[in-house]
Order: C-alpha cells, then structure tokens, then sequence
C-alpha cells in the first residue's frame, strides 16, 4: 500500500491521475454537447432532453458528485505538477521558443484551465443552480443570451476550452503510452479535430437562439 501511494504521488502518478481525469471529462464534454446540440432542433426537442436527462434521478445526483470529485483531482493534481515544474525550474528561460511541439494549447494549460474553472462556476450558477419552478430551461438559457456580455462570456468559455481540449487530450493519451511516431499524428488531429467541433457547436449556440429568439 506504501509504494502505492508514493508511486500516485510522484510525478509520474500525479501526470496518470491527470490524464485519466482529463480523459473522463472529454468524455462527459462530449456528452454534454450533444445534449445541448439538440437546441438546434428546437425548443420541444432541447426540453425533452432535458426532461429525460433529469428522469434519471439518482444515477444523475451520482454522475454529478462523481464529476465533483474528479475536478477536485484534476485541480488539486494539476496545479501541484505546476508548482513542482515552477520549483524544478525557478529561473525562466531567457529565450521561449516553440520547439519540440509547442503549441498554445501547451503553453497554457495551466492558465485556461485557472479561467474555465471561473467559467464553470458562473456556468453553473446560472444555469443549474437557479430555480426552475416556474420556468423552462429552454427560457433560462434564452433569456441569458440575451445580454451580449454573457454571450460574449460563454463564447471565451467555450473557446478556452477547446484551447484546452487541444492539448491536454492528446497529451493524455501520450501519458498512457500512446506515444509512438505511428499513432500520435493521428491523436493530435482527432484531439485538434475535437476541439474544434466543440468550440464551433456550443461557440455558435448563443447566435443561434439570438436569431432566432
């Protein structure tokens, strides 16, 4: 059990339990956004989904407190990695260049993942933790479309999270031992590919239902 826990706390554990954090929530973002696609289809069909997503009941108070949980992990794994390179490199290199892969996305994982986690706490506040009593979901998020402050908040959300998406899932998988010449070309096109249909699906969403509200 000992070397257990020191192996999940080295550096080397701390990267596994970041990859595998960061794989679950692709997989949950995914989801989430072909649930929110079905705003395309309509009002009707948007609320249906919704309805049908909340009869689940208990498996969705679990899959909440689950997706609680592992961001608390990714947070807490990732910024300790942070910390550790910032303390195993205390002098910044007088010269930054983009060598070996360097992207954006690379570049600043720390930090947009520091802002979506800004953008998800107002995310949730103003769409799930408000009253529904009297009220659809389909006219919540109509009428915070409304304000073009929110839409232009939503937007830079969404767009750094593909930022986000772009690297960090790519580089998961290489932390899994997918790195090998013939598989990550294709990784880093599917991760890439991924991000950007996210960030054109959800970035587009508050256009849509402003044109057509």
């Amino acid at each position: 059990m000992k070397w257990f826990l020191q192996t999940l706390t080295a550096s080397l554990g701390l990267k596994l339990i970041m990859a595998l954090s960061g794989l679950c929530f692709c997989l949950f973002l995914i989801v989430h956004t072909f649930g929110n696609l079905t705003i395309y289809g309509g009002q009707a069909m948007f609320i249906s989904y919704a309805e049908h997503l909340h009869a689940l009941g208990l498996l969705l108070t679990a899959a909440e407190w689950g997706l609680v949980i592992l961001a608390a992990i990714h947070i807490v794994t990732g910024l300790t990695l942070f910390v550790q390179n910032l303390l195993a490199r205390p002098v910044r290199y007088k010269v930054n260049r983009r060598a070996g892969g360097r992207t954006i996305g690379s570049a600043t994982m720390p930090y947009t993942g520091l802002l979506l986690l800004v953008f998800i706490i107002i995310h949730l506040l103003d769409f799930h933790f408000v009253d529904k009593s009297h009220t659809t979901i389909f006219d919540i998020v109509r009428a915070a479309f409304n304000s073009p402050v929110y839409i232009g908040l939503y937007m830079a959300g969404v767009l750094l999270a593909a930022v986000h998406i772009s690297h960090g899932l790519w580089s998961a998988f290489q932390t899994l031992g997918a790195n090998h010449i013939k598989y990550m070309p294709t990784i880093r096109v599917f991760s890439i590919g991924l991000a950007l249909a996210i960030g054109v699906g959800l970035g587009l969403l508050p256009i849509y239902i402003s044109i057509s509200a």
